[in-house]
């Protein structure tokens, strides 16, 4: 570089003397500036070699250290996501595969979508049947050297015909219709919203940290120090909801669909729901059977999603007389969700409604011209 300078800078001086010499200067006299000049710049030609040889240029092909290729990683939806990138940290590109605000119920996947798994070292995922639209994108993309981390691996699972069995019997009728539907939305053989447990959550990032140390080893001790580090604000926070809940245990909470049971599980609680999956729509024994959870529990407060099922819940809350909050299931939101705080502080926030439901309980709101089949048909008449 400072040979190049000085070769520029004895340039311009030499042009510039050729441009404002004066017209009575002798040739001889430019004749010999230039010489001059021209012995400058062989001499610093001949030190820049020189330099050369002693120190090579980093722009050197041969020479030049290559850096490591960063890891791709592809994950599938929101809390997948939020996990990976807290043990990922730097040292990996990690790029969710559905869009923002998109839920894993009703992605459609597109073939041109293959193209992020074929490019990718790593994909993870929840699992659980919770993902089916993977099994032909992987299929068409073909990654051989695709590693695949189930973030579901070895955890305690619960089934969902336990967990349609532990909240609520259907008649026969509606039992073939529902069965019909759940296959159809793909809930598949166990429950797969595991994430929405703290201690389960725990696990899936020991998952994530084990696959990504295969497909990186390198980065062993990143991984396992990012780790670490989410681990003990999950095990906060899961210790902060097991204080807080310890004087409710046994109390039921009423949510849209059956995104609670695992969270439920976990502190002592009883989840009801309305559906299944999001996008089923409830039948008349589904509002029935809710309302009599309501009645029975001597609920104040009905829990909504701020993705679906805010109009269905606030019908039936108003026939109830009963409030509506909010707890996120945190299968989707924006792009800023996807930062991994974002899970802690949603799940607090989850905390704070559930809590508030549950104080709110013990208030008495039954007016004496309610009635179960009144409310259910009022408002199936609103729904229809």
């Amino acid at each position: 570089m400072l040979t190049s300078l000085l070769h520029s800078q004895a340039k311009k001086v030499y042009w510039l003397n050729i441009v404002t010499s004066s017209s009575n200067t002798s040739s001889l006299s430019a004749s010999a500036r230039f010489n001059r000049l021209t012995m400058i710049l062989a001499a610093s030609f001949s030190f820049g070699v020189s330099s050369c040889r002693l120190t090579p240029t980093p722009s050197s092909p041969s020479e030049t250290p290559i850096a490591p290729q960063e890891l791709q990683v592809v994950t599938t939806f929101l809390p997948i996501t939020q996990f990976t990138r807290a043990v990922a940290g730097d040292r990996a590109e990690v790029v969710q595969l559905l869009p923002p605000n998109t839920s894993p119920h009703d992605y459609q996947a597109k073939p041109i979508e293959a193209q992020a798994i074929a490019t990718a070292d790593v994909l993870v995922k929840n699992g659980l049947g919770m993902e089916v639209f993977l099994e032909d994108l992987v299929a068409n993309a073909g990654n051989a050297d695709l590693v695949v981390i189930d973030s579901s691996d070895g955890i305690a699972t619960l089934s969902s015909e336990e967990v349609e069995g532990q909240n609520h019997e259907h008649d026969h009728a509606h039992d073939h219709d529902h069965e019909t539907k759940a296959e159809s939305h793909h809930h598949g053989e166990h429950n797969p919203h595991i994430w929405l447990d703290p201690k389960r959550a725990i696990q899936q990032v020991e998952n994530i940290r084990d696959g990504l140390i295969e497909a990186d080893s390198a980065g062993e001790s990143e991984y396992t120090a990012n780790a670490a580090a989410y681990i003990a604000q999950l095990q906060a926070l899961d210790a902060e909801i097991a204080a807080r809940l310890a004087p409710y245990a046994g109390k039921t909470f009423v949510a849209f669909h059956d995104f609670a049971p695992y969270f439920a599980d976990s502190y002592g609680l009883e989840a009801e729901f309305l559906v299944d999956v999001p996008e089923e729509n409830a039948s008349p024994e589904d509002v029935r059977r809710v309302i009599e959870t309501v009645q029975a529990s001597n609920l104040k407060t009905l829990l909504t999603e701020p993705q679906v099922g805010e109009a269905t819940f606030a019908a039936l809350a108003a026939d109830l007389n009963v409030q509506v909050s909010v707890f996120d299931p945190l299968e989707t939101g924006d792009a800023a969700a996807t930062n991994p705080q974002y899970y802690l502080t949603t799940m607090r926030l989850n905390l704070d409604s559930l809590e508030a439901a549950f104080q709110g309980s013990t208030q008495s709101w039954l007016f004496p011209w309610w009635s179960p089949d009144r409310a259910t048909w009022s408002l199936l008449g609103k729904l229809g």
